[in-house]
């Protein structure tokens, strides 16, 4: 009977030449119509596997060593494409030599060379479409139409034969499911399934985000079925064997917005001078069990997706709300991780344990940065508190000191601000966010414990899912270094590159006009933290080892970290070197894949952002704003209004003078009037146009600017 292993063996044989379905049949001796059936399946699932690819006249083809699948994601001006693999590998393909392939796509490459420090590659093969819907605008034309995607790293317009308007009306986003892709002389063609309204419309905001990311919004039926035989409580049974911590005094300590609490806190001082930190994370690998439906539907969703006024979370609410949720006064189980630290910073004893607690008080961050500022309300409302809050900020300033003296870059806030939505979604308004003390004990403290969780296996070198953060680019950091002189900011480059020596930078920049814009360009400046079964260290933190284990609640690889431990501690970190193999290329998977999910949500929540950012400026059309130039271009100015966080170009075109772009300063110099314009100005600048759809936001420079 034929099997993959066989099937395999016969492609990898070296009389194995190119053969279509038929051929491979009369090779292998297949005649049966059942054998036929269990050849077809497995010839796709070596297809799927990457191993094989069907080329253009049905000829499989063993996929080579200078060829690699993987996913294609384009860049938002159309010029470049990356293909990801499994395994995290990066390909750089040029738009000319992607193909007919469209974003998401996924595809076999063949590698051609170098670009920068990458290998470069062509598509040379489909394998599978990634977009089955597209969301856009719908623009007829005669008696036909198309759908203008939202998302420009999808570089076609959709076309939409008559029959298939669905009533749309020209303007309207809609969202279309794909029937046909690209050929060389023709469009993709889709129908639409959905109208969603006009995009000014601040409802369509949330959809549009949902079709362009393609984010889960239900739950199945098998998943919340499930669910719904998990208890309400905590069984007593359930206890047996845990520590107690009931009688301590924890607490949480969230936004006032949060429902999920997945961490609580405890801080002592013992005799010897030292603190005693307690870390308690909700057990929730206790109700999601490896393999269970929850478990596979919390892996393929990887993490929740906050946006502004919502959450689409990994788990059901009756989890993530509730069993699982660290709430004031009921007991829950957890994983607690009780660290003695010394007046250095250093954790000089620790222990890991699955634990059972009963939250004293649910704190809010702005309650106890009122407290810390002698508020009397505050006082009146969490007083009784007040010494272990105090303690807490004792701590916590040890800890920052400590990161600080290693070199941590600590003081990145990224301009964040809080968006203002009324009941039908309208933004009313955007404020600064504001980063108290209470924000700080809590990062502090969750840093802590996820780097004494990573060192802990570390040490004992056994498969574990770090969290890693690379060394940025030399090429990044100069262009960093071009955009501070451009500022007046002397910044000296040298050969190695330390996460110290950004933290300096940002301490010299800290009352810049521009500080919101260095921190920007900074983060872009280093490359993406990701999750990995390798652990290379985090250059941000300046960690030798890190992992993410404070919230298994909103993220997949913390509740695999819970479970790494269990089995840590059921075994006393034994494993046999077949159980390290299979472990280590289990986590790799997961470790790529919850990457790739974290990106997703970041980016659904950077558009919905940016949608409603539009939304409040295109309500001030025609007023003047204050804004900072945070960069120049050839083609004109972008700006920032201050305060809001609010991006847009002024055109060079609406400038009052011909403007000569100079290369080597970035700035714009006026023919005539000999006028500059360089990053750091300050001007007066008009809303004209915000687009939702261009997700674009145009101003002028005011009159009496001018």
């Amino acid at each position: 009977m034929i099997n993959k292993k066989k099937l395999e063996s016969f492609f990898n044989s070296s009389s194995y030449k190119p053969m279509i379905q038929k051929e491979i049949y009369n090779a292998l001796k297949i005649k049966t119509k059942e054998e036929k059936k269990i050849v077809r399946k497995l010839l796709k699932e070596l297809q799927n596997e990457g191993k094989i690819y069907k080329d253009s006249k049905g000829r499989y083809k063993v996929i080579g060593k200078n060829m690699i699948v993987g996913t294609i994601e384009f860049t938002r001006n159309g010029t470049m494409a990356f293909v990801w693999t499994e395994n995290g590998e990066e390909i750089a393909v040029p738009a000319e030599k992607a193909g007919r392939a469209i974003h998401k796509d996924k595809v076999v490459v063949e590698i051609t060379g170098k670009w920068y420090d990458i290998p470069e590659g062509r598509v040379v093969k489909i394998l599978d479409h990634g977009l089955k819907k597209v969301v856009g605008t719908f623009q007829p034309i005669g008696r036909a139409a198309f759908i203008i995607p939202d998302d420009p790293k999808i570089q076609y317009d959709f076309y939409v034969p008559i029959e298939f308007f669905n009533n749309a009306k020209p303007g309207e986003k809609v969202v279309g499911k794909i029937i046909k892709y690209p050929t060389p002389t023709k469009n993709p063609v889709a129908k639409i399934i959905e109208v969603l309204g006009y995009a000014d419309d601040p409802a369509t905001d949330f959809p549009t985000v949902v079709v362009k990311h393609d984010l889960p919004l239900e739950f199945p039926d098998k998943v919340l079925k499930e669910a719904s035989k998990i208890p309400d409580k905590v069984l007593e049974k359930d206890i047996r064997n845990r520590k107690d911590f009931r009688n301590e005094i924890i607490v949480t300590i969230d936004g006032p917005d949060a429902k999920d609490f997945d961490d609580a806190v405890s801080v002592k001082k013992l005799k010897n001078g030292n603190y005693l930190l307690g870390v308690h994370i909700a057990d929730v690998s206790h109700y999601v069990k490896e393999g269970s439906e929850l478990d596979k539907e919390a892996f393929k969703r990887g993490t929740s997706v906050y946006l502004i006024d919502r959450v689409l979370p990994m788990l059901p609410f009756k989890l993530s709300h509730g069993i699982c949720s660290l709430v004031q006064g009921e007991d829950r189980l957890v994983m607690s991780l009780v660290m003695e630290i010394d007046r250095e910073g250093n954790v000089v004893d620790f222990e890991v344990a699955p634990g059972v607690i009963r939250s004293h008080r649910r704190l809010v961050y702005d309650d106890v940065n009122a407290l810390f500022k002698g508020d009397k309300i505050a006082f009146n409302k969490i007083g009784d508190l007040y010494d272990q809050l105090i303690l807490m900020k004792e701590l916590k300033d040890v800890l920052r000191n400590a990161r600080k003296r290693r070199g941590a870059i600590l003081d990145i806030e990224g301009g964040e601000v809080k968006i203002i939505l009324d009941e039908k979604g309208n933004t009313i308004d955007i404020i600064p966010r504001e980063r108290g003390e209470a924000e700080v004990i809590i990062e502090e403290f969750m840093i802590k414990a996820n780097e004494t969780i990573a060192e802990l296996f570390y040490n004992f070198d056994l498969p574990f899912v770090y969290r890693i953060h690379e060394k940025p680019d030399p090429d990044t950091i100069i262009q960093l270094k071009n955009y501070l002189s451009a500022i007046g900011i002397s910044f000296k480059v040298p050969k190695k590159i330390t996460s110290k020596l950004l933290q300096e930078l940002l301490e010299k920049t800290k009352d810049h006009p521009l500080r919101g814009s260095i921190e920007r360009l900074l983060v872009r400046s280093m490359k993406r933290a990701v999750y990995s079964a390798n652990n290379i260290g985090h250059f941000g933190l300046a960690s030798y080892a890190y992992t993410h284990f404070t919230s298994p609640i909103r993220r997949y690889p913390d509740l695999v970290v819970h479970r790494l431990i269990k089995q840590f501690l059921s075994t006393n970190g034994k494993l046999t070197k077949k159980e390290i193999t299979k472990l280590n290329d289990k986590l790799s998977k997961i470790a790529v894949h919850s990457s790739k999910r974290e990106r997703v949500a970041d980016e659904a929540e950077w558009d919905y952002t940016a949608l409603k950012k539009i939304d409040y400026i295109s309500k001030h059309i025609g007023e003047t704003f204050d804004v900072v130039v945070t960069a120049v271009t050839k083609f004109g100015l972008f700006v920032e209004i201050i305060d809001k966080n609010i991006s847009g170009l002024i055109h060079i075109s609406t400038l009052d003078d011909y403007f000569v772009y100079d290369d080597e300063r970035s700035i714009l110099i006026g023919s005539h009037t000999g006028k500059v314009f360089k990053i750091g100005d300050k001007l007066k600048a008009k809303v004209v146009n915000a687009n939702k759809t261009r997700m674009q936001i145009d101003f002028e420079i005011a009159k009496s600017e001018a």
